[in-house]
C-alpha cells in the first residue's frame, strides 16, 4: 500500500499540470460564447468517486454567469409524476453556456433501481429511452460529454472512512451512501447494464481512473479539451480608460472609517 501511496500525485506538480488546462478552459468558454455552442458535461460515478472534486476544478476558474453545475436533490412528489427527464431539460445548456452535470439522470439506472427507488420496469423504460433523449440533444447541436468516474472498493472505503473522521467532510455521508456499502456488487451489476444499453456512437462513455483523484482531474479534463473541436478564438485586447480620482474628503466626509 505504500508503494501505490508514493506514486500519488503531489498537490505542487498537480497544479502546476492544472494551470494550462485552466487557460484552456477559458479559451473554449471564449470560443462557445463566440460560436453560440452549448457544452453539457454530465460526470457520473461510485459515492467517493471524485466528481465534486473534478467539476470544481473545471469551474473554478470560469464566469458562474456561463459555467453553470447542477447537483439536483430528490425529486419532490409533482416531479415524480412527470416524465423521467422532464425535470433536466430546464437545466440544458443555451448558447455560449458549460452545463455540468453532478449526476444526472442517470440516478435512474443507477441508485434509483438499486436502493429500490423505481420499478424494474422504469429502469428498463430509461435505457431504451435515454440514447434516444440523447440523441435528440446531439443531433440539435449540444456537445454532450459522459464520464464515469472509476474506484476500486478499497479505495472507496478509504475515502468513506475519510469522511467519518473528518467534521468538515462528515456532510458528505448520507444515509443513501452508508446502504451504499452493503449493495457493492448490486451497483456494479447496474453499472455494467447501464454502460451496455447508453453506451451509442453519438453519446459515448468514457471512463476515467480516479483512485488517485488529482491523476484522475487531469486526465478526464485533458480528455474534454482534446475532443472538444478546434477553439481558438482571437483574444480581444482590453484597454482601461483613464483613472478617475475621488478626494478623500469625499469619501469619508460622513464620518464613515474604512476596517
Amino acid at each position: 500500500m505504500a508503494k501505490k501511496d508514493s506514486q500519488r500525485l503531489g498537490k505542487g506538480e498537480y497544479l502546476e499540470k492544472l494551470a494550462p488546462l485552466e487557460l484552456e478552459l477559458n479559451d473554449v468558454a471564449r470560443w462557445l460564447q463566440h460560436t453560440g455552442k452549448r457544452l453539457l458535461v454530465l460526470v457520473e460515478g461510485r459515492d467517493t468517486a471524485g466528481k465534486g472534486g473534478v467539476i470544481s476544478a473545471i469551474a473554478e476558474t470560469l464566469n458562474p454567469r456561463q459555467c453553470r453545475v447542477v447537483a439536483l436533490p430528490k425529486p419532490t412528489d409533482r416531479e415524480r409524476t412527470q416524465w423521467y427527464f422532464q425535470r433536466y431539460v430546464p437545466h440544458l445548456p443555451a448558447a455560449g453556456e458549460i452545463v455540468l452535470f453532478d449526476r444526472s439522470w442517470y440516478n435512474r439506472a443507477g441508485v434509483e433501481r438499486v436502493m429500490g427507488y423505481c420499478t424494474e420496469a422504469e429502469t428498463q423504460a430509461f435505457l431504451k429511452q435515454a440514447p434516444v433523449f440523447e440523441k435528440l440533444l446531439v443531433d440539435d447541436g449540444i456537445l454532450l460529454f459522459k464520464y464515469w468516474l472509476t474506484v476500486d472498493q478499497d479505495k472507496q472505503e478509504e475515502r468513506f472512512a475519510e469522511r467519518l473522521n473528518d467534521p468538515l467532510k462528515r456532510w458528505k455521508l448520507s444515509p443513501v451512501d452508508l446502504k451504499a456499502r452493503e449493495k457493492y456488487g448490486d451497483y456494479t451489476a447496474a453499472r455494467h447494464a447501464m454502460l451496455e444499453a447508453t453506451h451509442s456512437r453519438h453519446a459515448p462513455w468514457t471512463l476515467v481512473d480516479f483512485n488517485d483523484q488529482r491523476k484522475g482531474r487531469l486526465t478526464m479534463i485533458r480528455h474534454l479539451l482534446d475532443t472538444i473541436p478546434e477553439h481558438d478564438v482571437p483574444e480581444v485586447p482590453i484597454e482601461f480608460p483613464p483613472l478617475g480620482h475621488e478626494p478623500l474628503k469625499e469619501r469619508f466626509k460622513a464620518g464613515l472609517k474604512p476596517l
